[in-house]
């Protein structure tokens, strides 16, 4: 009898025993599927997109971003761009209030694009990369979008595929970086657009930049 009762406890102490790490090993899954995850990894649905995309709270850079992507192609580093546009971010009320030497970006774009010039610095790639974007963004390069952001990317993409060409080439100075060119076009290209806007950080789209371009072209 003694021996009975005994396997019975035993029975149900396993029972018990089973049930709970089951009950534990359900909310440990549970947890694991959905619960902790960072957000972003929650099946899509964090605070910021899954797979690193650029996230910022201004629509015109975040724009800038996935088109500077979209038109640099292999060119293109995500990283970089992201660094080079929160960069961006930070001086907006200084790069709204900076003048423009035309005629020394004139030079340059010629000296970057016309002629067979070496030892490029980043300034000169930066600011001939600006001006090309502006002369495809006033042909129509980017489609129907002529906002902001959709310029500043252009320019970015232009500048991280002028900077691969004359690197291939030898033509870029030793002290010359992708990111720091790319940093020039972006700097230069909102200095374009405020100044097509009046120093006003308002919109006007390429009717403003058309105007600009006219100066340069």
């Amino acid at each position: 009898m003694d021996s009975l009762i005994n396997a019975g406890k035993e029975y149900l102490s396993e029972q018990l025993s089973g049930s709970g790490s089951g009950s534990h090993q359900g909310q440990g899954q549970g947890q694991g599927q959905g619960g902790h995850l960072p957000p972003g990894n929650n099946a899509y649905g964090g605070a910021y997109p899954a797979g690193g995309d650029f996230h910022h709270e201004d629509e015109e850079l975040r724009t800038a971003h996935q088109q500077a992507s979209q038109y640099a192609g292999s060119s293109g580093n995500s990283e970089i761009f992201s660094s080079v546009i929160n960069s961006i971010s930070q001086k907006k009320g200084h790069l709204a209030n900076s003048d423009i030497d035309e005629q020394e970006a004139i030079r340059k774009h010629q000296e970057t694009y016309s002629q067979d010039t070496s030892d490029l610095s980043s300034n000169s790639l930066g600011s001939a990369a600006a001006m090309q974007a502006l002369k495809k963004f006033t042909q129509g390069e980017t489609g129907g979008n002529q906002s902001q952001g959709a310029f500043l990317g252009l320019a970015l993409s232009e500048a991280s595929k002028l900077f691969d060409a004359k690197a291939a080439n030898g033509q870029v100075a030793s002290d010359a970086s992708k990111e720091s060119v790319i940093q020039q076009a972006g700097e230069m290209a909102m200095k374009m657009y405020f100044k097509s806007q009046g120093g006003s950080n308002q919109g006007g789209g390429a009717s403003q930049l058309l105007s600009l371009a006219s100066k340069f072209f």
